[in-house]
């Protein structure tokens, strides 16, 4: 939705390897807003304050306009280090440990991520805290169990608005590192996840749910099935994406008990993929849209920084 009001603020998530401004108005509509893939990778050659500048005068931002960002402009190797908050994390006052960048040509901020300071179970994550925070506005709730799918997929037990702990599964980039540099780069046929083959992926994660032990060896049983003829190429992507979803659900699930309410943030292909390894491991699922929540996340935060 774009609005004809006035622009508040600009508000920044900034990810590894993407980069998304909207510009906002007082009540949280869209003016005008801007993307690239000028992610913290980018940006730490070429420049923060560069790229954010290129951003702000695509979608003709008001000059002294403020500007509040999430992610990866925060970590240890990017823009400024904006400290971790540690878990148990009040969610709403995540915005009164926004780190100031004194360097840009007006007031810009940066939003701290969260760190589970736990030597049994360290975690961190950047980006996931304002997100999680716009998705619950957006629900209401105040206590939750969440699957944030991604690189690296975030589950999290929310407890009186408070992020209570959570941990991180590298579905996403093991994904990668297996279909791009490993022998199952000629099993898996990218065009094969948009199939609606869905008998392929469930079985692949029921075979997760009744047996994860064997999810490891069965990897290579999706290379091994094409070469003796039981399945081919547009097979493989969606029973890797099975075995590895189902997987994570199992452990998510042997780690967070016998909950039956699960809310997911997601958007895109993998918000469908999603539903249907939770529906079928008994879950009852409430779908946040990730953009939206990350949006509404930044938009609370902003309002508590500036009093818009």
């Amino acid at each position: 939705m774009t609005s004809s009001s006035n622009p508040s603020f600009a508000v920044v998530d900034w990810g590894t390897s993407s980069f998304r401004l909207w510009l906002l108005d007082r009540g949280g509509g869209v003016v005008s807003e801007s993307r690239s893939g000028e992610g913290m990778m980018h940006a730490a050659r070429h420049g923060f304050r560069a790229v954010l500048g290129r951003h702000l005068a695509k979608v003709n931002a008001p000059s002294g306009t403020p500007v509040l960002i999430c992610g990866m402009a925060g970590a240890r190797q990017g823009w400024v280090e904006a400290p971790y908050v540690h878990a148990p994390a009040d969610l709403r006052s995540i915005a009164h440990k926004a780190v100031r960048v004194v360097e840009a040509d007006h007031d810009v901020r940066i939003l701290p991520g969260v760190a589970q300071n736990d030597p049994e179970v360290p975690d961190v994550m950047r980006g996931e805290e304002t997100q999680l925070s716009g998705a619950l506005d957006a629900s209401a709730a105040d206590d939750a169990l969440v699957c944030m799918p991604g690189t690296h997929s975030k589950w999290v037990r929310v407890k009186d608005r408070r992020l209570d702990h959570f941990t991180t599964y590298m579905t996403g980039e093991i994904y990668a590192l297996l279909t791009q540099h490993s022998i199952l780069q000629h099993a898996v046929d990218d065009a094969g996840q948009e199939s609606d083959n869905d008998a392929l992926f469930l079985e692949a994660i029921e075979q997760a749910r009744s047996d994860p032990e064997r999810v490891w060896a069965s990897f290579f049983g999706v290379r091994a099935s094409q070469l003796l003829g039981f399945e081919d190429r547009t097979c493989g992507a969606l029973r890797l994406s099975g075995l590895l979803i189902g997987a994570e659900i199992a452990a998510a699930r042997s780690l967070f008990g016998a909950e039956k309410n699960v809310t997911l943030i997601a958007s895109g292909p993998v918000s469908e993929l999603y539903r249907k390894a939770l529906k079928l491991n008994g879950f009852e699922i409430s779908i946040i849209n990730a953009e939206k929540a990350s949006r509404g996340g930044l938009f609370r935060y902003a309002q508590q920084i500036w009093g818009c």
